[in-house]
C-alpha cells in the first residue's frame, strides 16, 4: 500500500512538473518540430458536426413523415394541445375573455381582478398553518400591484400555471417508467445528463425552428428545461421505498397499478413535492431566457431593459421576478413539509373543502363588486410606486463615488488572478491536456471513466471549438475557486453553529430563488460588460452549492467518532481540521462540483456581457438560427460538465469508500 502511495504521488508530481513545462515552452517545442498543430488544432481537420447537424433538423422539419402525418403535424398537434389550456389561464389572470380578434376586439369579461390573485395566494398559504408564511405570500403578490408589475406578473403567472403540471406530469411518469424498466432507466440517465448539462440557448433553436415565435415555443422550452429533476426525483424516491412496504401491498392483493398509485406513489408524496419545488424554481430561472422566443411578460420587460440599458426599469421588473420565486418556492417547500393527515371517512362536503369554497364565493363577490367600485377591479394609479428613478440614482451615485475603488478592485483581479489562468489554460498544448483528462478520468474511475473523457475530449477538439473551451475552462475555474474560497468557510461556520446556520439557509435559499438573469443586471450596471463581469455574476449563481454541501458534511458527522476524539485531547482546532474536514470532505467534493454545474450554465447567460467562450457560440446560434452551430457548442459545454461531474463524483465515492460513509 505505501509503494503504490509514492508510486502515485511520484506520477502526480511528474505529470505536473511535465504540465507546466508545457505551458511555459509549448509553443517554443512545437516551432522547434515545425507541429504548430500540437498548440491550435487545424482547421481543416475540423468535422462539420454543425453543418450536418443544422442538415439532420432541416430534414426532419421539411421531409421527415411518420405514416399519415408529417413531422411538422405532429408538432402544430403538440403546440395546439399546450396553447389551449395556456390561452384560457391567460384569459383568466391577464387578458379576460376577448370577442373578436385584434383592434376590434371586444372583452365580454374581465380577468381575474389583483384582490381575487391574492386571496387565492391567501387560501393556499392558509393549508401551511404558518403566519409568517400567509404574511409573506399576501405581501408578494400585493407588491405586484402596488409596483405596477401586475399585467407582466401575470403574463409570466400563467407560464408558470401551465409549464409547472405538464414538467411535473411528464417527469412523474417519465420517473415510473424508469423505475419499472432498468434498460428504460439506462438509456433516459443519459438523455436526463444532457437536458440538464446542455444550455438553453442551444436547444433554443430547434425549438423555434419547430414551433414557430411565440409563448408556446417558450413554454416548450420551459417544460424540457424543468422537467429533469422530476425524472430524477421521482425516480430517486421509489427507489427509496421500504421493500417491506411494497410486500404488504403486494400481500394485500394490489395490482401493479393499485400498488403504484395507492401505495407508492402516495408514501413518496414528500420527495415529489421537493421535485415539484425543483420544477417551480427552474421555470421561473427559464422566464427571461424564454422572452427570447416569445413569452412575454416579466422576462420580455427585463431584457428590454438590458437593451435599451433603462436602469431602474430592469432592476424593477427582476425584483417582480424574485418575488414570485420566493413566494412560490416557499409555499412550495412548506407544502412539502407538511405532515400527511389520515382521512376523515365521514368528513362532511363543506367541512372538507370549506377553503376552495369561501374561495369561490369570495372571487364571485369581488367580481361583482368590481363593476361598481374600480379599486375591486385595478389598483389605483395614484397610489402606486414607481422606483426606477430611485435605483438609476443609486447606481449612478455608486459609479460616481466608488469608480475608482471598483475599477482597482477588478484591474487587480483581472491582472493577478484571471489572466494567469487564462494564459495557462491557453498554452498547454492540446493532445496532453487529453492525456491528463483522460489519465485523471483512469485514476478516479478506471477503463470506463477513462474512454468517456477521452471521446469527450476529442468531440470538442474535433469541432474546432477548443480554444472557446478553454476560455469556458478558465472562466468557470476562476468563478469555481473564488466561490469555494467564500462558500467552503461559511459552510463550515454554518455546519458549527446552529445561529450561522439559520442566517445562512436564509441567505442561501434566497441566492437560488433568484433567476440566473437577475444578477446580470447589478453587475453590469457597476462593472460594465467582459470577464471579469462574467465572473462576478456566476460567483453570485453558483455559491449557494458550496456553503449548502459544507455545511451538511460538516454538521452530519458520527457523534461517536467526534466524542472519541474529544476523549483523546483533541483541541478544538485539531477536531476540525484532523477529524471533521477530512470525513467531510467527499460532502465538500459534491458542492463543489454542483458549483461547478451552476457556473457552466451561467457562463451561456454571460455571454450577453462579452465574453467569448462557448456560451458565445451558443448564443450567436440563436440570434442567426443556426441549428448547428448551437446545439454543437451546447454539446461541448455539456460535456465538459459531464467530464467534471463524473470525475469529482467517482473521487467523493472513493473517499466514502476509503472512510467507511454510507
Amino acid at each position: 500500500m505505501k509503494k503504490n502511495k509514492i508510486s502515485n504521488k511520484i506520477i502526480f508530481i511528474s505529470l505536473t512538473i511535465l504540465t507546466f513545462l508545457f505551458y511555459l515552452y509549448g509553443k517554443e517545442i512545437a516551432n522547434y518540430f515545425d507541429s504548430k498543430w500540437l498548440i491550435k488544432y487545424p482547421k481543416h481537420y475540423s468535422f462539420p458536426f454543425a453543418i450536418y447537424t443544422s442538415s439532420f433538423v432541416k430534414w426532419l422539419i421539411n421531409d421527415a413523415s411518420f405514416g399519415l402525418f408529417s413531422f411538422n403535424d405532429l408538432t402544430r398537434f403538440f403546440a395546439w394541445i399546450i396553447e389551449q389550456p395556456y390561452n384560457v389561464v391567460l384569459a383568466i389572470f391577464s387578458k379576460g375573455i376577448l370577442k373578436g380578434q385584434g383592434q376590434d376586439a371586444i372583452q365580454i369579461m374581465e380577468p381575474l381582478s389583483w384582490i381575487s390573485v391574492v386571496g387565492i395566494f391567501f387560501t393556499l398559504a392558509l393549508y401551511t398553518r404558518d403566519k409568517f408564511l400567509i404574511l409573506l405570500v399576501v405581501l408578494s403578490i400585493v407588491y405586484l400591484a402596488v409596483f405596477d408589475q401586475w399585467q407582466s406578473s401575470m403574463i409570466t403567472l400563467s407560464s408558470i400555471i401551465i409549464a409547472v403540471p405538464i414538467g411535473v406530469v411528464l417527469g412523474i411518469l417519465f420517473g415510473i417508467l424508469s423505475y419499472k424498466s432498468k434498460i428504460l432507466e439506462q438509456i433516459i440517465t443519459p438523455i436526463l445528463d444532457l437536458m440538464q448539462t446542455v444550455p438553453v440557448f442551444a436547444y433554443l433553436v430547434p425549438i423555434l425552428v419547430m414551433f414557430g415565435f411565440g409563448p408556446v415555443s417558450a413554454l416548450i422550452a420551459t417544460i424540457i428545461y424543468a422537467m429533469p429533476p422530476m425524472v430524477r426525483t421521482t425516480l430517486l424516491a421509489l427507489n427509496n421505498i421500504d421493500p417491506q412496504l411494497k410486500e404488504s401491498g403486494i400481500m394485500s392483493g394490489c395490482t401493479d397499478r393499485q400498488l403504484m398509485w395507492k401505495v407508492l406513489i402516495p408514501v413518496s408524496k414528500p420527495t415529489l413535492l421537493i421535485g415539484v419545488n425543483q420544477v417551480i424554481m427552474l421555470s421561473l430561472n427559464m422566464v427571461i431566457i424564454a422572452s427570447m422566443i416569445g413569452a412575454g411578460g416579466l422576462g420580455y420587460d427585463v431584457l428590454a431593459s438590458l437593451r435599451r440599458l433603462d436602469i431602474g426599469g430592469g432592476i424593477e421588473s427582476g425584483i417582480a421576478i424574485v418575488v414570485i420565486a420566493i413566494a412560490l418556492d416557499r409555499l412550495s417547500q412548506s407544502f412539502a413539509n407538511l405532515p400527511t393527515l389520515s382521512k376523515k371517512t365521514q368528513e362532511k362536503f363543506f367541512t372538507k373543502y370549506k377553503k376552495i369554497i369561501f374561495l369561490v364565493f369570495y372571487i364571485i363577490g369581488i367580481y361583482i363588486l368590481g363593476a361598481f367600485f374600480n379599486f375591486f377591479k385595478l389598483f389605483p394609479k395614484e397610489l402606486m410606486i414607481d422606483t426606477s428613478l430611485f435605483w438609476e440614482e443609486l447606481v449612478k451615485y455608486i459609479n460616481i463615488n466608488y469608480f475608482d475603488n471598483l475599477e482597482s478592485f477588478k484591474i487587480t483581479l483581472l491582472t493577478f488572478f484571471m489572466l494567469p489562468i487564462k494564459k495557462f489554460f491557453l498554452g498547454i498544448p492540446w493532445p496532453w491536456f487529453i492525456f491528463i483528462i483522460t489519465i485523471i478520468g483512469w485514476y478516479f474511475g478506471k477503463i470506463k471513466l477513462a474512454l468517456l473523457c477521452l471521446m469527450m475530449s476529442i468531440f470538442i477538439v474535433t469541432t474546432g471549438l477548443w480554444e472557446k473551451a478553454m476560455i469556458t475552462l478558465y472562466l468557470c475555474g476562476s468563478s469555481v475557486i473564488i466561490a469555494s474560497i467564500i462558500g467552503i468557510p461559511l459552510g463550515i461556520w454554518a455546519g458549527l453553529s446552529r445561529r450561522a446556520n439559520k442566517i445562512l439557509t436564509a441567505f442561501i435559499d434566497t441566492l437560488q430563488t433568484l433567476p440566473s438573469f437577475v444578477y446580470l443586471i447589478p453587475v453590469v450596471m457597476l462593472f460594465r460588460v467582459g470577464d471579469f463581469t462574467a465572473m462576478i455574476a456566476v460567483i453570485l449563481y453558483a455559491l449557494a452549492p458550496a456553503v449548502r454541501y459544507t455545511a451538511h458534511g460538516v454538521k452530519n458527522i458520527n457523534n461517536q467518532i467526534v466524542e472519541a476524539a474529544l476523549i483523546s485531547g483533541c483541541s478544538q482546532r485539531q477536531l476540525l481540521f484532523k477529524i471533521r474536514l477530512p470525513l467531510a470532505l467527499p460532502e465538500i467534493l459534491l458542492g463543489i462540483n454542483q458549483t461547478i454545474m451552476l457556473a457552466l450554465s451561467m457562463l451561456v447567460i454571460t455571454a450577453l456581457v462579452g465574453t467569448r467562450d462557448l456560451g458565445q457560440e451558443v448564443y450567436i446560434g440563436l440570434t442567426k438560427a443556426d441549428i448547428g452551430r448551437g446545439l454543437v457548442a451546447g454539446l461541448c459545454v455539456a460535456f465538459i460538465s459531464i467530464i467534471a461531474d463524473r470525475i469529482i463524483k467517482a473521487g467523493s465515492n472513493n473517499l466514502k469508500n476509503k472512510y467507511g460513509i454510507k
